[in-house]
C-alpha cells in the first residue's frame, strides 16, 4: 500500500474544504462568523467496542461523523467542518480505504460538513476513528445541559430501542432484522431539529448511552429530577412488536444506547412552538414526562408504578 501522504492526497484531501488548506499544511485556519460562538465535540470509536470488525467501512464512516453531528445537533449547533483521526492496522488496504472515504463523502454532502484536517497513523490494534467536529451558534445560545427548570416538560425525537435491539440481532441473540441493524449502523443525527430549538428549548442532550442516563445528565446538571411515563416513550412498531413478544426486552427502549435521538426541555408554553418546529423539520418529538424539582428520574408504567432499572444506560470501564 502506499505511504501515509500518498494516502492522504488521494483518499482524504478531496474532501477538505476552505479551512483544511487541502491538506497540505500541518494546522487547519479557521475564521468564525461575526456573532457566532464555535463550537466544539470529540467522539471516538474503536473496533470490537463501537463496530464489528466485519462492519462495512461506509458504515464505520458513517457512525463516526453521525455521533459528532449528533453531539452538535444537542448543542442547537449547525455543523460546519470536522478533523479526521484514523488508527489503522498495517494489513488495512486501499479498498477498505476507498469505501471509508466513499462514506465520509456521502455523509459530508448530506450534512453539509467537510474535512478541515487531521492524523493517520498504523497501529497493531483495531481500527480507531477519532472526530472532532465543529458547529456554530449565536452568541450566548447554544443548548447546555444544565438549563432545565422545574416543570419544564421533557421531550424525546424519533423513536427509542431500535438501535439497542438492532445491536441484539447482530450478536445473534435475537433474529435478525435489517431494519433494527440499521438503525445501529447508520445513526441520524438530528442536525435540522438541534439548531431550530435554539430559543425554545431549556436544556438538550443527545440519547448516545440511554434515555434515562442521558436524561439524567440534565437532571443531574440542573440540580432537579424528572417524571416520566413508560407509556409515552416513543417506539417503532417493530420494537413494540418485539417487546410484546418478549416483555424483558423492554428495558432497553430507555437503557438502550445508540439512538443518537435528541431528550430536552423545555416550558410548557412552548409546546406550540416545538410541535411546529418538529413539523417543518420533519422530526417527530414526543412529550415523555417533566422536570421536577425533587432529584432523580422516576419511571412509571401506566398503573403509576415505580419501575425499576438496575442499569440507567451505558457506561464505559463499568464492571
Amino acid at each position: 500500500m502506499a505511504g501515509e501522504f500518498d494516502l492522504i492526497a488521494k483518499y482524504f484531501a478531496p474532501l477538505a474544504g476552505p479551512e483544511g488548506l487541502g491538506l497540505t499544511d500541518d494546522a487547519a485556519c479557521l475564521s468564525p462568523q461575526p456573532g457566532k460562538s464555535l463550537i466544539v465535540t470529540k467522539d471516538v470509536i474503536v473496533g470490537g467496542v463501537h463496530f464489528f470488525d466485519n462492519d462495512t467501512p461506509g458504515s464505520i464512516a458513517h457512525k463516526a461523523l453521525a455521533v459528532n453531528l449528533s453531539d452538535l445537533a444537542a448543542k442547537g449547533a449547525i455543523p460546519k467542518c470536522y478533523f479526521l483521526g484514523l488508527c489503522l492496522p498495517r494489513d488495512i488496504d486501499e479498498i477498505w480505504l476507498s469505501s471509508f472515504a466513499s462514506g465520509l463523502k456521502k455523509m459530508q454532502e448530506e450534512y453539509g460538513i467537510t474535512l478541515a484536517g487531521g492524523d493517520t497513523t498504523s497501529s497493531p490494534g483495531p481500527v480507531m476513528v477519532s472526530v472532532t467536529a465543529m458547529g456554530d451558534v449565536p452568541v450566548g445560545q447554544m443548548l447546555r445541559r444544565n438549563g432545565a427548570g422545574a416543570g419544564d416538560l421533557v421531550f424525546v425525537s424519533g423513536t427509542l430501542g431500535d438501535a439497542a435491539l438492532g445491536l441484539k440481532c447482530l450478536l445473534g441473540e435475537l433474529d435478525p432484522d435489517d431494519g433494527l441493524a440499521r438503525r445501529y449502523h447508520y445513526p441520524t443525527p438530528r442536525t435540522t431539529l438541534g439548531p431550530a430549538l435554539v430559543g425554545l428549548a431549556s436544556a438538550s442532550a443527545d440519547i448516545s448511552d440511554g434515555l434515562l442516563a442521558d436524561l439524567g445528565h440534565i437532571c443531574e446538571t440542573s440540580r432537579l429530577g424528572a417524571d416520566i411515563e413508560e407509556a409515552k416513550l416513543p417506539v417503532s412498531s417493530r420494537v413494540r412488536e418485539l417487546v410484546g413478544e418478549n416483555p424483558d426486552l423492554a428495558g432497553l427502549v430507555y437503557t438502550g444506547g445508540d439512538d443518537y435521538e435528541l431528550v430536552f426541555t423545555a416550558p410548557e408554553e412552548k409546546r406550540r412552538e416545538i410541535d411546529a418546529v418538529a413539523g417543518k423539520t420533519g422530526v417527530r418529538v414526543t412529550v415523555v414526562g417533566r422536570i421536577s424539582d425533587t432529584a432523580g428520574i422516576r419511571l412509571v408504567d401506566q398503573n403509576g408504578e415505580l419501575v425499576q432499572s438496575a442499569r440507567t444506560g451505558y457506561q464505559h470501564f463499568e464492571t
